[in-house]
């Protein structure tokens, strides 16, 4: 794979993300301006929705993490090498 296509590829992960965080984050609105919409089960779906992101968020965290390390441990290579 080449560097443009593993940047592109991150910068579409990254799009997509804020995309799904901005859509729970219509949804919040959506039920706290309307409350007679807010019944349970809506509460539930949205509630998952939430973990969603927040789990896809810690998971893109992590990989950058991991990126982070690789470059970290294949500059170290280079100097040593």
């Amino acid at each position: 794979m080449s560097n443009i296509g593993a940047t592109l590829s991150f910068n579409t992960l990254i799009g997509q993300y804020i995309k799904l965080q901005s859509k729970v984050v219509s949804m919040v609105r959506y039920l706290s301006s309307s409350l007679s919409q807010a019944t349970p089960g809506r509460f539930l779906l949205l509630q998952f929705a939430m973990s969603q992101v927040a789990q896809i968020g810690e998971s893109i965290s992590n990989l950058i993490s991991q990126v982070q390390s690789l470059i970290n441990l294949t500059v170290r290579n280079q100097k040593g090498g």
